[in-house]
């Protein structure tokens, strides 16, 4: 059982509940508001800080760049006789530029001299000394060497380590040079500057971001360069890491980073293992990417923080207002509950209940003269109540009788002539109320000759129950042996229109079946037509005779029309509430429907084919309550055998 709630509690619930709905929205517009600023400003100084970074390192690279670009212009303008002017060259430029490590001139096979392979002279710096040395090995197939050469082209290598020289972190910039041979300009040589990496990991060291934020590098081929995880630079490209961790973001940040893209994005560090925001700005010397991660709760823990704070004065706030409004509405439920609990007693009977005294003029004082009033008149009303109820009960039974007496004027034995096997007849009401206004009858004029009517009077309830008795026993009394159906109908017609004030009347259909020969004649006074109903299950409508309404002007004329059935035909007769009938989406029955479903009940008994109509109609009219009564009269000929 669902628990008593007061007022009192329910206002305060609605009341802290709108205030909470308010707050929580304002604080949540203030948290993002200020969000999207802190993040906009985090996104302008991360493209400051980025490209800052990236101006540094790039001009370094450029001023390197320039060192073999004009060693490789002096190569090929000086027409050297031996090889020690080219080694005072490199020697030179080694010894007056600092940022450069080592510089080598190789030449192509045999282009030193045609007896040498290869000569690559090669000066470098090594703890602060110069040292000098030529490389051995089969230079010509290293990235700084053959990349330029095929590319025909200035290119930076990608980083490696120098095992021979010192085994430091290194990347060369290699320029071709070229000499002029027979008049064509033929490739030479290549002159590659190598550089240390080692400041360049101080430069991007030195990028900090709040405490745990931090920048990397990566090649053009996506090696990782410098990182805060010693063990990721040199050995992992940004791609085999996304692999190992089958992380898809990074893979498609990734492929960014190496197609020299520029951009701001969420990114999950997996250093660190936060959410950051990463600014990636590509070096436009050498096509090396920087990356720069900023944690994203550290970059909102101020307005994070701001939020707790204002979160617990709301808190306190809501204390009090909970205070204040349990207070005041108490204040004012006193009375009601007062009131409530004395509505209770009466509720319960108790129509003696003092009503407690309200003085304030306001509501709830005027409540509770309401009650005060109420209660008087509830007293009224339930003796008066008393009084209806038991004139009620006195109408409820006299309906009943007046129900159980049309019922027993009308034929309800069947088979009615049990020893008759001409013919077969079955007859059946539904009154929309406790007693109706549809009729049927039949008797016999004399041997040979049944009579029998089936009709609808006008209204319902028992102003036409009264009409429908005195019809039925006119017909009675008029259908004498020797009357055709149209002099039956004529008499009854007078009779009912004499006097006849309340302007009553009823449709009909009378038929006189000759038994023997299996002749019918008939009159119909604007009633439906009956419907003919073949062995073979054709359905016909009979033909109208023109006749009017019973009861609706004396000198109302009828005639009568002839139809012979055959042995084994049926005459279905019926009221309007069949045809009439209405279903929910407000459709009729219909006698097109009526039709189509007498002829599916081919073969079928009379017993069936009345059973089987009933309930078509009720099926079709479910859920709707019946608005007029329903009636069917089926009589099969036989014929004498």
């Amino acid at each position: 059982m669902e628990r008593n709630r007061g007022i009192a509690l329910r206002l305060s619930f609605w009341i802290l509940a709108g205030i909470t709905v308010i707050f929580s929205v304002i604080q949540a517009y203030s948290y993002f508001v200020s969000r999207r600023i802190i993040l906009r400003n985090a996104e302008t100084n991360s493209e400051n800080l980025a490209l800052s970074t990236v101006h540094r390192i790039d001009s370094v690279l450029r001023a390197v760049e320039k060192v073999p670009k004009n060693l490789a212009v002096f190569m090929e303008e000086f027409a050297y006789q031996g090889g020690g002017d080219t080694l005072a060259a490199i020697r030179t430029v080694v010894e007056n530029n600092p940022e450069i490590h080592g510089v080598t001139i190789a030449f192509e096979p045999h282009a030193y001299r045609t007896n040498i392979r290869t000569f690559a002279p090669y000066y470098f710096k090594q703890n602060g000394k110069m040292k000098f040395t030529y490389i051995h090995s089969d230079y010509f197939t290293s990235d700084w060497y053959q990349i330029a050469r095929e590319l025909n082209a200035p290119i930076w290598s990608e980083p490696y380590f120098d095992q021979e020289p010192g085994g430091i972190m290194m990347a060369a910039y290699s320029v071709p040079f070229y000499r002029l041979i027979s008049g064509k300009r033929v490739l030479t040589g290549i002159v590659a500057a190598d550089i240390s990496l080692e400041w360049l990991k101080e430069i991007v060291a030195s990028v900090k971001i709040a405490r745990t934020g931090y920048g990397f590098l990566i090649s053009k081929n996506g090696t990782i360069i410098t990182h805060p995880d010693s063990r990721q630079v040199m050995n992992e490209t940004i791609f085999t890491a996304a692999e190992d961790r089958g992380d898809k973001e990074m893979r498609e940040v990734g492929r960014r980073l190496i197609r020299g893209e520029s951009g701001f994005v969420r990114f999950t560090s997996p250093f660190i293992g936060k959410m950051c925001w990463m600014r990636y700005a590509p070096l436009p010397s050498n096509k090396w990417s920087l990356a720069v991660m900023f944690p994203e709760d550290e970059m909102t823990s101020d307005i994070v923080d701001l939020n707790r704070t204002v979160l617990s004065l709301s808190l306190a706030g809501f204390l009090i207002l909970l205070l204040m409004i349990v207070w005041i509405s108490r204040s004012i439920t006193r009375p009601l509950r007062a009131l409530s609990r004395a509505t209770t007693q009466i509720a319960l009977g108790d129509l003696e209940a003092r009503i407690p005294d309200v003085k304030t003029a306001d509501e709830v004082g005027t409540l509770a003269d309401s009650f005060k009033g109420m209660t008087s008149s509830l007293k009224q009303y339930i003796l008066e109540l008393k009084e209806t109820t038991a004139a009620k009960e006195r109408i409820e039974s006299e309906l009943k009788i007046a129900h159980d007496i049309q019922m027993g004027i009308l034929p309800k034995n069947f088979p009615p002539f049990p020893n008759r096997t001409d013919f077969d007849i079955l007859a059946k009401i539904e009154p929309a109320r406790e007693v109706g206004g549809d009729l049927y009858d039949f008797f016999f004029m004399d041997e040979d000759h049944l009579c029998f009517v089936i009709g609808d009077v006008s209204g319902k309830g028992v102003p036409a129950s009264l009409f429908m008795a005195v019809t039925k026993t006119m017909i009675k009394a008029k259908a004498t042996k020797g009357l055709s159906p149209e002099k039956v109908l004529t008499h009854v017609n007078q009779d009912l229109s004499l006097d006849n004030d309340s302007m009553m009347f009823v449709t009909l259909f009378l038929g006189i079946l000759d038994t023997g020969t299996g002749e019918l004649e008939y009159c119909n006074a604007g009633h439906n037509p009956p419907l003919l109903l073949s062995p073979a299950g054709r359905v016909l409508i009979l033909q109208p005779t023109g006749g009017i309404a019973l009861g609706v002007a004396e000198e109302g004329v009828y005639q009568s029309r002839k139809v012979i059935l055959q042995k084994g035909d049926s005459l279905f007769l019926y009221t309007d509430g069949v045809t009439e009938a209405m279903n929910k989406r407000e459709e009729l029955f219909s006698e097109g429907r009526l039709i189509k479903e007498l002829a599916e009940m081919k073969g079928k008994s009379i017993q069936e084919i009345v059973t089987g109509v009933m309930g078509k109609v009720s099926g079709f009219s479910a859920g709707v309550p019946q608005a007029d009564d329903i009636t069917l009269m089926v009589i099969r000929y036989y014929g004498k055998k």
